[in-house]
């Protein structure tokens, strides 16, 4: 199942617009989306009188994607609440596909939720399961002034509360890692000497950090829940202006875990290697990334992987229309993460723990073409994975 099918399915299912096929929305992932408003018009939430909601159906292994324009700067909340047991991921991107802000659970209750200052141009809010499994949720994108739809895990329509930020502990210089609890540290801080662009990472996934960044006068700027596996991460990709910050720090799972916190230089080039790494981007096929080209799929493949948290990449090649089915087939010690891309970078299906085990399974209707898998280690360290590829046509 792609995503044309599912964006499809869901209009056809909860009445709303068609997907925008017109331009190249996102750097292509976004042109199967569908407008939040209704329509590109109905979409500008620089100047609607109130938030726009849509409802989403997410099959499994597959993302909703929700398109929204702005014409002009305004500072916006990006929300996603799963129905019952729901839990929704959101990533929301650019005009050329790249990741503004992403999140998981930062909208309390399994919900997500972000806010940030974005610039006029058209935007796509991606929504997928967080388990891979099929999902309702409902989507809303609206000014910081709208109504939210989400109670959030703190209070970030203003600064940080009671002046905290004063009382914030420096880090040192840039690249240089810190640690300490939530209950040692709430609050760290760092000085910029010139406008830099800066990654914010907290890692202990014992701990399962929330990150919240606010500027000079503890104005909010972001935060960041779930990035990788539990630890969580901002990306500035625009330079912050010369002062001092202010980083606040939340613990969901134990305050008193040690919390390591990196505020380091934004490296657009190391950014991308780790979006490969964790397989939320397919790597090109010019071999500057490692990927086994496992040839033409005729029927049936096999491959055994020797994974770790880092994933793995493969390539096959389809000669005509197929139904394409991938499983990841854990060992005793193993937990395998499952993702397949088009050869233009085209998420087709991705899935965690299909059926009541740990296995990963994705099916898809492909057409010709070259296909990279990527499978991954769930949780960290590494573990044995079969990797099996087959391919059906339709009966003649």
């Amino acid at each position: 199942m792609t995503i044309w099918r599912t964006t499809t399915l869901a209009a056809a299912a909860f009445g709303l617009a068609a997907p925008a096929f017109a331009q190249d929305y996102c750097g292509g992932m976004g042109n199967d989306g569908i407008w939040i408003g209704g329509d590109e018009a109905g979409s500008d939430i620089t100047t609607t009188d109130t938030y726009q909601e849509q409802m989403a159906l997410v099959l499994g292994g597959n993302e909703y994607m929700s398109l929204f324009t702005l014409s002009d700067p305004a500072d916006i909340r990006v929300e996603a609440a799963g129905r019952g047991a729901g839990d929704p991921v959101i990533d929301l991107l650019n005009a050329s596909g790249g990741v503004v802000l992403s999140d998981d659970d930062s909208g309390g209750n399994a919900a997500s939720r972000g806010e940030t200052g974005l610039d006029a141009g058209t935007y796509c809010l991606s929504v997928r399961s967080y388990d891979g499994g099929p999902m309702t949720a409902f989507v809303r994108v609206g000014r910081q002034e709208h109504e939210p739809l989400t109670e959030g895990v703190s209070d970030t329509s203003g600064g940080a509360p009671n002046g905290s930020c004063d009382e914030a502990t420096p880090i040192g210089a840039l690249g240089s890692p810190v640690a300490a609890s939530v209950n040692e540290t709430p609050y760290w801080s760092f000085t910029l000497d010139a406008p830099t662009p800066v990654s914010i990472t907290a890692e202990n996934e014992n701990a399962d950090p929330v990150i919240t960044l606010y500027g000079p006068g503890e104005i909010y700027l972001d935060e960041n829940d779930d990035w990788d596996g539990l630890n969580s991460r901002i990306n500035m990709t625009e330079p912050l202006a010369a002062g001092t910050y202010c980083i606040g720090m939340e613990a969901l799972s134990d305050d008193t875990a040690p919390i390591t916190v990196t505020v380091s230089e934004y490296d657009a080039a190391t950014a991308l290697l780790d979006l490969y790494a964790r397989g939320d981007a397919a790597p090109p096929l010019d071999g500057s990334i490692p990927v086994t080209d496992l040839g033409v799929l005729q029927s049936r493949v096999r491959q055994d992987v020797q994974s770790s948290s880092d994933t793995a990449w493969y390539s096959i090649d389809i000669e005509e229309g197929s139904l394409l089915v991938v499983e990841a087939i854990a060992s005793a010690n193993s937990d395998p993460w499952l993702v397949i891309y088009d050869d233009l970078g085209r998420e087709i299906g991705q899935n965690d723990d299909y059926g009541d085990g740990l296995d990963s399974l994705v099916m898809a209707r492909v057409d010709r073409g070259t296909y990279i898998i990527g499978v991954k280690e769930f949780s960290s360290g590494t573990g044995f994975i079969r990797l099996l590829a087959e391919r059906y046509v339709r009966a003649q």
